[in-house]
């Protein structure tokens, strides 16, 4: 009954009390976002849905324009504190993860949960396992038990080991204990850049 009713029935409260929020934030960050490099407030990452579908998943944009996609050895996406991509005003933006903040949009239409694994690019979708598929049953969240606990300083494996776990214990308390995490995590600025080598 959670899974299934009051999970999304939070999602869209948490949205809607959340915009404010949302629309604050982009006055503020969304001049200094366009005015460093006269480019887009956005960024839209294509990413896995529920059920293996595609969706836009949106965040404020933190690198300078035409930025490569740099990933590490086991494809999970490069975030160091020397990552030559960040804009000044992205760095800021990651560090208190600002850059999330729009995603509260794609929790309202019901493409992301407030908790959830984390969503993973297309291309992750052919290297689940049949173990690993079971990531698909659920929304992928703006946090997640990854994010919560390590933030960024879990390689891939590691998160996949854990959105199985959570995948299959998903419930009201662990989502409540994960929620508590998140915002000690992000108060206390715990784990923000990955210590693994890039490709």
């Amino acid at each position: 009954m959670y899974v299934h009713f009051f999970k999304r029935v939070f999602d869209i409260f948490f949205s809607i009390c959340a915009l404010p929020l949302l629309i604050i934030a982009f006055f503020i960050f969304g001049p200094l976002i366009y005015f460093e490099d006269k480019s887009n407030i956005f960024y839209k990452a294509n990413r896995i849905a529920k059920g293996g579908k595609q969706f836009y998943m949106f965040k404020f944009r933190t690198m300078k324009l035409d930025a490569p996609d740099i990933r590490l050895e086991d494809g999970s996406t490069y975030n160091n504190i020397d990552d030559f991509r960040l804009t000044k005003i992205g760095k800021f933006l990651r560090k208190n993860s600002i850059d999330e903040l729009p995603q509260i949009i794609n929790v309202f239409l019901g493409e992301m949960s407030l908790i959830g694994p984390r969503p993973d690019p297309i291309d992750w979708l052919e290297r689940y396992t049949e173990e690993q598929r079971i990531i698909l049953n659920v929304r992928p969240g703006i946090t997640g038990y990854n994010q919560a606990f390590f933030r960024n300083n879990a390689d891939g494996k590691m998160k996949l080991v854990n959105d199985v776990y959570y995948a299959n214990n998903i419930s009201f308390l662990l989502d409540i204990k994960i929620f508590c995490k998140t915002i000690k995590t992000v108060i206390n600025k715990e784990n923000i850049n990955v210590n693994f080598e890039r490709k």
